[in-house]
């Protein structure tokens, strides 16, 4: 019984020695500290978070619009962000064009692959889906769709979309502004990007 018990201390001892020579320089943590007081007091940077929270809503009726909203900002909310992706790559294909002729040829080529790839999922849209795609596209761009379709097909293209758009109900310039009317619209886009929703 001795013999196990001496035995089993020096495995024991042995161990500690290998993970002590183990810990090795590198593999330690070097924390900035300040000494206050006679206490040493670490200082630690760490990352900022934002918080983003739903207002309090009092009735049912409200609670429901909001989670509609939230369901189709979720819905429309990729569309958006690859809008703004798109319009980059594009924006750099476009710089390289040496002619108009070019430059049109190239963007009817950008917008037969868009209503390939995505076309049907957009038609699909419901009209208030739309409606918070126009606004999140200028949100990703920084510019209204209106004036991106004069930018990029010219203005009389623009026209004739932004008149079809009146006539279902849409409209293209509409500005997005995350500080007045589109507020919750922006937090709600806030909580998805961090996670929380």
């Amino acid at each position: 019984m001795k013999k196990i018990f001496l035995i089993l201390i020096c495995i024991i001892g042995l161990k500690m020695t290998l993970a002590a020579q183990s810990m090795r320089p590198d593999s330690l943590y070097v924390v900035f500290a300040k000494v206050e007081h006679g206490d040493t007091i670490p200082l630690v940077n760490l990352p900022e978070v934002s918080v983003y929270y739903l207002r309090v809503f009092d009735s049912r009726r409200d609670i429901r619009k909001v989670e509609r909203l939230i369901y189709h900002i979720r819905k429309v909310y990729p569309y958006a962000k690859l809008a703004g992706i798109k319009l980059r790559e594009y924006e750099q294909v476009l710089a390289n064009a040496k002619t108009d002729r070019e430059r049109k040829q190239i963007m009817r080529q950008a917008e037969k692959e868009i209503n390939e790839q995505f076309g049907d999922d957009l038609r699909d849209l419901t009209f208030t889906q739309g409606k918070i795609l126009i606004k999140l596209i200028d949100r990703e761009t920084g510019e209204t769709s209106y004036s991106l379709l004069q930018e990029l097909r010219g203005n009389f293209t623009a026209f004739f979309y932004q008149t079809f758009a009146r006539l279902w109900g849409y409209n293209l310039k509409t500005d997005y502004d995350p500080k007045g009317e589109d507020e919750l619209i922006e937090s709600i886009v806030l909580m998805i990007e961090n996670g929380q929703l």
